[in-house]
């Protein structure tokens, strides 16, 4: 009697276990794969060198083998220009990307997929209309809460974008069970992907990756991934040098409250507008808007001197302001009432030639009296020679740099502490200045930029002895 009832315990359990697997083997002929496929054996007694030891460290993905990934091996070989400038663009956001993948448990190979979704370029964009690193497009990117409006794209955010990437992935991990097949729903969707595996279970066929019938992009995407995976993990192996990329982060976040330009931005942490906008490609705008409470990404190494900058700063941060348009107004009054040109309006508000009439809506127009200085702190680092004068160098005051708007445009200037400034009055010209500071009207054209004699009661006016050239 006991043998009986010990054999029912041990068929249900039996029972039992096939049914929790079987929505995961209703496919003929699904591929599994052997630990051996992805095993290898790490020094784990020594840190990683760098980044792409790092990575390496961390795959788990079985390797594809076959003649796409040969092809496509090959071609990432013989472009090792195009590797490269990818790598070095892949620097900025390698480490943080990686340590989310750990984070969740994820395989490393995936920090490689914006190699083949965007050559690692934050602001590519596809026809598709897929865009930033991970190419999401505007469905998915609004499922995975990444904002997309007039202000702002996070599909362009390295961070926003990259969780709600490893997100997405790791869901279809979940769904798919299957790596290869992830991957494939990531490019194809996940739908179409599982209506393949129906079609070929259906017929009798085998329903893995390799045996599924896709678009050439599909087919294509994972041998991609493959062949970038081949070269990073042998580098030397395809004449290939890959740029040192340390083990430690890049960017640090700064969130701001109060408006300001992203030219501005970029000069208060010192760094090229180009080098800005690549760690903060999602703001759509010349200007950051403190209502959104947004977080700015500035290379670790910069973001003490952006909060000295910012600390040191006097005068306006912004030089835009938005403008509530009512029906039916012209866009040509607008510019005129804002001392722009209508092309300057459509350009910056991304309106279309063929309206001339504004609906009820927001604009970003230019702030009255915009073409005011700047003042921010200098954090230049004294060179090796200068260490004896630090005590002496520590008493005087910094030096500083002058940022002022033109248009558009910001022009900066350093110029010295003992900086020489004349407040215009009422009824004073340019001729009776000069005279009085023993110049020309010329030279105080040239030292304020000035276009033509007229003076605003008000103004600011640098005069000579301030060495300084606008």
């Amino acid at each position: 009697m006991n043998c009986i009832r010990l054999f029912i315990l041990l068929l249900a359990a039996v029972l039992t276990g096939c049914a929790t697997q079987s929505s995961n083997t209703q496919y003929s002929g699904k591929k599994t794969y052997s630990a051996a496929e992805t095993s290898r054996t790490i020094d784990l007694t020594h840190p990683p060198r760098d980044m792409w030891d790092r990575i390496r460290r961390g795959f788990a993905i079985p390797n594809l083998q076959g003649e796409l990934t040969e092809q496509w091996t090959a071609y990432y070989a013989s472009h090792p220009e195009a590797v490269q400038r990818m790598s070095e663009r892949a620097s900025k956001y390698l480490y943080y990307i990686v340590e989310e993948l750990n984070r969740r448990g994820l395989p490393t190979e995936l920090a490689l997929l914006p190699f083949v979704e965007s050559a690692y370029n934050p602001v590519a964009y596809s026809r598709a209309k897929a865009s930033g690193l991970w190419q999401f497009i505007p469905s998915t990117g609004l499922h995975y809460n990444l904002q997309q409006d007039w202000w702002r794209d996070q599909r362009r955010d390295p961070v926003a974008s990259t969780n709600a990437a490893l997100e997405y992935l790791k869901y279809l991990y979940e769904f798919q069970g299957d790596w290869y097949l992830a991957l494939a729903s990531y490019n194809w969707g996940e739908g179409a992907v599982r209506r393949a595996m129906d079609k070929n279970a259906s017929n009798g066929q085998p329903a893995d990756y390799t045996s599924l019938k896709m678009p050439s992009e599909t087919r294509n995407y994972v041998p991609k991934l493959q062949a970038i995976k081949n070269i990073i993990a042998e580098p030397q192996k395809y004449g290939i040098t890959l740029p040192h990329v340390s083990n430690a982060p890049y960017f640090a976040a700064v969130t701001k409250s109060r408006d300001i330009d992203i030219q501005v931005a970029a000069q208060l942490a010192e760094m090229s507008v180009d080098e800005f906008k690549s760690l903060n490609a999602s703001f759509n705008r010349p200007v950051i808007l403190g209502e959104h409470h947004a977080t700015l990404l500035l290379p670790a190494n910069r973001v003490d001197i952006f909060n000295a900058n910012l600390e040191a700063y006097k005068g306006r941060l912004s030089s835009w302001q938005t403008y509530k348009a009512k029906k039916g107004e012209t866009y040509a009054a607008i510019a005129k009432q804002h001392g722009i040109t209508l092309g300057q309006l459509r350009t910056i508000n991304g309106l279309s030639g063929k309206r001339t009439r504004a609906v009820a809506q927001t604009l970003l127009v230019p702030t009255a009296g915009a073409a005011g200085g700047i003042q921010l702190a200098s954090l230049e680092i004294p060179d090796s020679g200068a260490r004896a004068n630090n005590a002496r160098a520590r008493s005087r005051p910094a030096p500083r740099v002058q940022v002022t708007h033109r248009g558009n445009d910001i022009v900066v200037t350093r110029r010295k502490s003992h900086v020489r400034t004349h407040t215009v009055k009422r009824g004073e010209t340019l001729f009776a200045l000069a005279k009085r500071y023993k110049t020309s009207v010329d030279e105080l054209r040239r030292l304020n930029n000035l276009k033509n004699n007229n003076l605003a009661s008000g103004k600011q006016l640098r005069v000579p002895g301030t060495n300084v050239r606008g």
